[in-house]
């Protein structure tokens, strides 16, 4: 998918990785950025100034926000499902509500909003055979982090679905993207330690793999060599990050 004329709508675009694919949208010619954010005063004022840019009040885990959203919003043919939070606890202490938390926003609100923009999409892909919803996921979807059990489960989910909307969706010309980063640097992840790569570096290679029409991602080295070994073997990359 070319993505200079191109009009997008982020989830948790306000910062962390969200922050870094609207300044890489735009840096590829996209026409229109949507900005959503369940707190739009915390967009940068200089997001808020590009002339390209309209910042939304977006909460995915509330169906009438997203509702009130979609109808704002009259054009859209890149959707990008970034919005998420992460909750810490192993699978058999953690906080169930946490867990809950998780699949409340990684997975069914990325599929409520998904199906809120499906009919814009939709007619996008009619008009110029050109719309695609990118799942920003991670890696330990695909095998979990014991310390993450909630997250890694929300976004398992989120993975399947992407699988099954993919097909479901095939029929009306819209494209369906994966994205599986590893760990990377932003407030998710703070005081974790552990190898993180730069949020500018996965944007420029999520929105890359769009235009390559890559539908899956690995957007940054560790998530590339780890899904070489899940595709390869699933059981190996289980065990390398359970140990």
């Amino acid at each position: 998918m070319n993505i200079a004329g191109t009009k997008a709508l982020i989830t948790g675009a306000n910062r962390g990785l969200g922050a870094h694919l609207v300044a890489e949208l735009l840096a590829q010619g996209a026409a229109t950025v949507c900005v959503a954010a369940r707190k739009p005063e915390t967009v940068a004022e200089a997001v808020h100034t590009d002339p390209r840019v309209r910042v939304l009040t977006l909460d995915v885990t509330d169906q009438t926000s997203i509702d009130a959203a979609a109808d704002a919003v009259s054009e859209v043919n890149l959707l990008i499902n970034n919005a998420g939070v992460l909750g810490f606890g192993d699978v058999l202490t953690g906080d169930l509500t946490l867990f809950e938390r998780d699949l409340a926003t990684n997975y069914l609100g990325a599929l409520r909003v998904t199906r809120a923009f499906l009919p814009t999409l939709r007619t996008a892909a009619r008009a110029d055979g050109r719309a695609a919803i990118v799942n920003v996921l991670t890696l330990i979807a695909l095998a979990p982090v014991a310390p993450m059990a909630g997250y890694s489960a929300s976004k398992a989910a989120a993975h399947s679905m992407t699988q099954a909307l993919r097909a479901a969706v095939r029929g009306d010309g819209i494209e369906v993207f994966g994205a599986y980063p590893g760990g990377i640097d932003t407030d998710m992840l703070a005081g974790v330690e552990a190898d993180k790569a730069d949020p500018a570096l996965v944007a420029q290679r999520i929105v890359a793999g769009v235009q390559a029409g890559e539908q899956i991602i690995w957007p940054d080295d560790a998530s590339a060599g780890a899904g070489t070994v899940y595709l390869g073997d699933p059981v190996q990359l289980e065990q390398m990050l359970a140990s």
